[in-house]
């Protein structure tokens, strides 16, 4: 994730979620970002959570057990290992 970002100037979140990164304009951390990419739907759950809130599409490394609500692109992976 790092390494994509770097590659193609964009902001990576790595690590914990702060909750209201999305949504809470208060906050020092509040972005607005035009896409999302998360690697997991079940771990990035809130940052997914937050995306439909403020009507960001969301782009998703699924695996066949994977959770889709709110995911407008799932794209078929092996993001266990």
């Amino acid at each position: 994730v790092l390494k994509f970002s770097q590659y193609t100037g964009t902001i990576a979140m790595a690590g914990r979620w702060m909750p209201g990164t999305l949504t809470n304009q208060i906050t020092t951390k509040f972005m607005e970002p035009r896409l999302l990419i998360v690697t997991d739907p079940r771990t990035d759950s809130q940052a997914i959570k937050e995306a439909s809130y403020a009507s960001i599409p969301v782009i998703a490394l699924v695996d066949t057990d994977s959770p889709l609500q709110n995911v407008d692109v799932a794209i078929p992976a092996n993001n266990k290992g």
